[in-house]
């Protein structure tokens, strides 16, 4: 893969959301025993309802697949400044960012970039990319606009987006039921954020009404200022701050029973600059406005078991705008003629659809969910460079069209046997310059889940997944800045096919050791090998760069081995491998009794070329993060700690940007207080001892010891 550098931009701005519609997903679950209730105000994530693995609602401790949750209350008591923050929690997700970026890429299973997780927020596709020397797909996201995550993991969620053979990781944004009671009918929270090392403002408001059960509609504000922080040994890691300025807006209209239009309007503006994503290339300032719209409808009524409608389309924006400010000491940019003001323009867009209908009914005692659809992504990519070329070359412009359709039938008998069968049907075209290319193919899902005890599920499933090369991995073509290699397009690219066997075990027990508590523990092993997995490879044979930054490659062509040609290198392509094999495991749990809890998430991921055995780049360390709990005054304070526990990685690839990390280990303390219904204070203390340590496949360390407070009013009629 091709590394890529911090090349998003961002300019302040209002982001101010216009509503549109969001549609409300929650799809009966058919006819499951419902789960133990958990301790009021103290729900577990695994007994929180989604929708990413069928598109019909269940909780993620019913789901016969990799899938968890995280809610809201996890987000406030941990404060993120960035979603990375929380995602440490989720068994199978990690992230790669650049800390001079705010910027985020999701990794599933050891699968990232060009679409294999597939990021949704409020249903849309977030496709944005740049290629440089960090991750090949990242999305904009504050978390203090989110109200909830979705995760699941594996081909097993195709159905749930075309290409995502590492699984589908779906943002909530908030709505007007996190801020007021089912019985307030208007209202407003304000909260306010500080902290040190960095973390230095946070508004958000929010407010929202409810017109009867007819309508309501929602609107949040938030504000947020960084400046740089300092690692654990002290050290000022430049360029670490930036400004964000965003606005969210939501509606609903019921208009009859059963009728649902809703819609959400989401603006993000972004400022920041750096040196690239090692703070050590040309300087650039950043200016990002990320845009998210949706519109869509529901209808569901218990007395039409036969009709659970939803259709939603989406359009998706990401504007990022580089302005050229000093050049490297080499002076390679000035070298080409490139002056302070000079641009470079990246847009993305990308528009869509998804219509889907879950009809119910019974046969010979077996009870059907059976769900038809089809969904539709149009990207569209442009690339504008005055600042050198590199841009344009290496994020080409182009457009790629994806679609799909699905039939699946999620069957019951008794209460004991679960069956699941699906096939999708995936259709690609991709164009650019004189190149084109298209496919297309079936994918089978099949899942068996037995419950022989109460309280105890097994399940396996084999599926399969379909990825389409994406722009970039096809198109792109030019000469590296320093030393200058050549990359070279494909356009006989053939699209990946993921096959995964995988087998779980769900817990749910209540009143384990003492009357009211809550258990819940899902293990999950799988196995995935990916056909035609593709990579940045070495292709051709050796040739000679100049040493010199900025000296025309051409020359080497009359003086190769002599100087200044004397630096040997070879061309760069995205390549097809035979075969990539990932497999792994991984173990998420939590107890609660009402006066604490208890939660746990580890995971180990393997991955390698089937090949020569080589270990895939985008593989992440061991992990294992422990989260204790205790609530005390009739549970209006928390009080408790969270450890994370990270391996080593040693064996990264020769010839990559991507440095070895060590092991490391990370204490953070958080405290709430809910002082009455009203007012809320919330603190944390991160890394608490102060270590210094660099994330797997980022660049620059992460903070040193962070601490953070805010406080939470909330204004409510009823």
């Amino acid at each position: 893969m091709i590394s890529r550098r911090p090349i998003l931009s961002c300019r302040p701005g209002l982001l101010v959301g216009v509503s549109l519609l969001t549609l409300g997903s929650a799809h009966a679950q058919i006819a499951a025993p419902p789960p133990a209730a958990p301790p009021p105000e103290a729900p577990i994530a695994l007994d929180t309802v989604t929708v990413t693995s069928t598109k019909t609602a269940e909780s993620a401790i019913d789901a016969l697949s990799g899938t968890s949750v995280v809610t809201r209350e996890q987000i406030r008591r941990l404060q993120p400044s960035r979603l990375s923050e929380v995602l440490r929690d989720v068994p199978g997700v990690t992230t790669q960012e650049n800390q001079n970026d705010p910027a985020q890429a999701i990794n599933i299973r050891g699968l990232q970039d060009f679409g294999r997780v597939n990021v949704l927020v409020d249903g849309a596709r977030q496709d944005f990319q740049t290629s440089g020397h960090s991750a090949n797909g990242v999305f904009y996201l504050d978390p203090e606009l989110v109200g909830g995550i979705d995760i699941t993991r594996g081909p097993t969620s195709t159905i749930y987006g075309s290409g995502a053979i590492g699984g589908v990781l779906a943002f909530r944004t908030c709505s007007i039921d996190d801020i007021l009671t089912p019985d307030e009918t208007a209202g407003a929270v304000q909260k306010w954020g500080f902290g040190t090392n960095g973390q230095r403002f946070l508004n958000s408001t929010a407010l929202g009404a409810r017109i009867g059960t007819a309508a309501d509609v929602f609107g949040q504000f938030v504000y947020r200022n960084n400046t740089p922080y300092r690692d654990g040994l002290g050290n000022l890691v430049r360029d670490t701050g930036n400004e964000l300025t965003s606005g969210l807006a939501k509606f609903n209209v019921r208009p009859a029973d059963g009728h649902e239009i809703s819609g959400t309007a989401l603006i993000q503006n972004v400022d920041f600059a750096n040196n690239g994503s090692s703070n050590a290339g040309a300087r650039f300032a950043n200016a990002v406005q990320a845009d998210t719209y949706t519109l869509g409808y529901r209808f569901a009524r218990p007395d039409v078991p036969l009709i659970d409608l939803s259709a939603k389309g989406y359009y998706t924006t990401t504007h990022n705008t580089l302005t050229f400010l000093s050049d490297t000491a080499s002076g390679l940019y000035g070298n080409l003629g490139v002056r302070a003001g000079n641009q470079i323009n990246y847009d993305i867009d990308t528009s869509g659809f998804d219509i889907h209908n879950t009809a119910r009914f019974d046969t010979w005692g077996v009870s059907h969910a059976l769900t038809l659809g089809g969904d539709m992504v149009f990207d569209s990519v442009r690339t504008t460079d005055r600042a050198g070329g590199f841009g344009s070359a290496f994020t080409p412009s182009g457009e790629r069209n994806l679609a799909g359709a699905f039939v699946q039938d999620e069957m019951r008998y008794a209460s004991w046997l679960r069956v699941i069968g699906a096939l999708r049907y995936d259709r690609y075209d991709l164009s650019g310059g004189a190149y084109r290319s298209s496919g297309d193919r079936l994918s089978p899902k099949f899942t068996v889940g037995v419950s022989p005890f109460a309280g105890i599920e097994f399940y396996a499933t084999y599926a399969e997944g379909y990825r389409a090369p994406s722009i970039t991995e096809t198109l792109v073509q030019g000469i590296h800045p320093f030393p200058a290699f050549t990359i070279l397009p494909n356009p006989t690219l053939r699209p990946e096919v993921a096959h995964t066997v995988e087998g779980g075990i769900n817990l749910k027990y209540g009143d384990v050791l003492q009357p009211g508590d809550v258990l819940r523990a899902k293990l999950n092993v799988f196995n995935t090998i990916v056909d035609d997995y593709i990579t940045i490879s070495s292709v051709g044979p050796t040739y000679f760069a100049p040493a010199i930054p900025g000296i025309p490659a051409s020359i080497c062509a009359r003086l190769p081995g002599r100087f200044p040609c004397v630096i040997p290198v070879q061309s760069l392509q995205y390549l097809n491998i035979a075969q990539a094999e990932l497999s792994g495991v991984e173990i998420e749990g939590a107890y609660d009794w009402g006066g604490g809890f208890v939660s746990l998430a580890a995971t180990h991921t393997d991955g390698r070329n089937k090949a020569t055995r080589e270990t895939l780049l985008t593989v992440p360390p061991d992990r294992i993060s422990a989260t204790l709990g205790l609530r005390f005054l009739d549970e209006r304070v928390t009080v408790g700690s969270r450890l994370t526990f990270v391996d080593s990685r040693r064996d990264v690839p020769a010839g990559t940007t991507i440095l070895a990390t060590k092991a490391y280990a990370l204490v953070d303390v958080f405290a709430s207080y809910r002082i009455d219904d009203r007012i809320r204070a919330d603190v944390i203390v991160q890394n608490a001892f102060d270590k210094r340590y660099t994330q797997y496949l980022n660049l620059l360390p992460s903070p040193g010891l962070t601490a953070k407070a805010a406080i939470s009013i909330k204004f409510a009629t009823r």
